[in-house]
């Protein structure tokens, strides 16, 4: 694991999102809550609350943070027949967030998943990519400024 101890505490933030699609009537059920489960949004909000939260125990090298923030926001897009994910972490810390936000989205993505595969096995998740992030040493990144490749 890196050292970081000799790093500065700064406000750190990183934005992740990702997307689940799916079969047209599975969206459907999911926005009128009629999958059997249950509320399929607030159960994966949860899950990727707490997968956030224990980042550091599913990959290896990674601080565990006290993180001060989580957010997870979905959005339907009947367009697309898919549900968008958005994680936003936040922490006063030596090391970025950015594996929490990225751990939130798969892990919400995955729960999506889990509570309708009775109804849609064919799925996908993905891709699941970080969209912004700001703090530290290295500075600020914004996907929209970059070519996503560094």
């Amino acid at each position: 694991m890196v050292d970081v101890s000799a790093k500065p505490v700064s406000r750190r933030r990183a934005v992740a999102a990702g997307e689940v699609r799916m079969k047209p009537q599975t969206l459907a059920a999911i926005a009128e809550q009629r999958i059997a489960k249950g509320d399929v949004l607030e159960v994966a909000r949860i899950a990727g609350i707490m997968g956030a939260k224990r980042t550091a125990e599913l990959i290896p090298m990674c601080h565990p943070i006290g993180l001060d923030s989580v957010q997870i926001e979905f959005q339907l897009d009947n367009d697309a027949n898919r549900v968008l994910i958005r994680a936003t972490t936040g922490v006063n810390g030596r090391t970025g967030v950015e594996m929490e936000a990225l751990t939130a989205v798969a892990v919400a993505g995955l729960t999506l998943y889990d509570m309708c595969k009775s109804v849609d096995r064919g799925m996908e998740i993905g891709p699941i990519q970080l969209e912004q992030k700001s703090g530290g040493k290295s500075g600020d990144y914004c996907r929209k400024a970059n070519d996503g490749n560094d």
